[in-house]
């Protein structure tokens, strides 16, 4: 059992204060690490039986049971529904991670596989896309990375297409490769000649000028010539005051793997990944987490309600900085559950950030 003191130190600790403060003697903090590793490992709750038979000490059931019932206590472990086995509570994988974690060292596969893959792309964005995907398929969950807030996304052309009940849809061309297709709802039918004009003042105007840039300066334009606006100048507007939203200040992240979270149990509730998934495609929420990963250098690590978001209630999310040499251009990371590999994810984050900015430093 844990000792008085530590009972007292650690229950007087409040749930919102970080849970590496907390000092488990040496049997509860064994048992309680072989907990959290075989939890991850197989997903299922952990009985006292268990832990016996993993500890390999001198320890009868009751004691273990009382180091659980301890742990438990301290809001380290809970029973899941009528179950006898436990499991980690958000504040038991912050212990782990703070006070208990120890990095798996990536192996050389995982270190010449970036090194060999980043080298051969000379396209920033390919670069970031590359690293994305392969964060994803060596953790088996969603790798993303933040576009760099200094490239800049110049409009090569657009073009709208009538669709039918008031909508259009525009198809955007950005730095000569992206293409991003939308759809606008708009207060009334437009011809096809109407939005063809539109399109093609937008090209002549704007062409070239970075997209962020486009609707400030058309709707700056056009307050100084509101009075002669034409009905083609109209159509513009409408077109242009929803196309060219900008709820980020021109932030981006690219995003893969994220049908992986569909397999997982913690996340297979249809509501849980509704939500998520509608963040995935909003990018607020994501970018918001992503800035505050961004003002402080190296890894940094969300565990399920930590991230204040409540679409990522039931997910860790991992990230570090990236950039070249004395730079930091952005963040990337990996989204999973809380019942995530650690010890393998965070020196595998790790990696990529040292990869990516190696590989941005020499495109230089």
């Amino acid at each position: 059992m844990l000792g008085a003191t530590q009972r007292q130190t650690l229950g007087n600790a409040s749930m919102g204060d970080r849970p590496h403060v907390l000092e488990l003697n040496d049997r509860a903090q064994h048992l309680f690490r072989l907990l959290v590793e075989r939890y991850i490992a197989d997903g299922h709750p952990v009985g006292s039986r268990t832990l016996a038979r993993d500890a390999k000490l001198e320890l009868s059931p009751a004691t273990i049971r009382n180091v659980m019932a301890d742990l438990e206590d301290l809001g380290l472990i809970r029973a899941p529904h009528t179950s006898a086995g436990r499991i980690p509570t958000q504040r038991g994988y912050r212990l782990f991670v703070d006070s208990i974690l120890t990095w798996r060292e990536p192996t050389l596969f995982e270190i010449s596989r970036f090194a060999n893959d980043l080298k051969r792309e000379n396209d920033v964005r390919r670069l970031l896309e590359r690293t994305s995907t392969m964060l994803s398929e060596i953790t088996r969950f969603a790798g993303l990375v933040m576009v760099p807030i200094t490239e800049q996304r110049a409009l090569r052309q657009v073009e709208f297409l009538p669709l039918s009940d008031n909508r259009v849809l525009a198809i955007l061309v950005v730095n000569d490769r992206e293409v991003q297709n939308r759809i606008i709802r708009t207060p009334r039918c437009y011809s096809p000649a109407e939005l063809t004009e539109a399109a093609n003042y937008l090209n002549s105007a704007f062409a070239g000028k970075d997209v962020r840039a486009v609707k400030r300066d058309l709707l700056a334009e056009m307050s100084a010539a509101r009075d002669e606006m034409n009905r083609m100048m109209e159509t513009v507007i409408e077109m242009a005051g929803q196309l060219f939203v900008d709820d980020t200040n021109g932030k981006d992240y690219v995003l893969a793997g994220q049908t992986n979270l569909m397999g997982l149990t913690e996340l297979s509730d249809l509501d849980k990944l509704r939500t998520l998934f509608e963040a995935f495609n909003l990018k607020r929420d994501v970018l918001l987490l992503l800035d505050q990963a961004l003002s402080a250098n190296g890894v940094q690590i969300f565990i399920g309600e930590e991230s204040g978001y409540h679409a990522f209630d039931d997910c860790s999310i991992v990230t570090s900085t990236y950039g070249p040499e004395g730079e930091t251009l952005g963040v990337l990371g990996v989204i999973g559950p809380t019942r995530m590999p650690y010890e393998r994810v965070i020196p595998i984050v790790d990696l990529a950030a040292k990869m990516l900015g190696s590989a941005l430093n020499s495109l230089q």
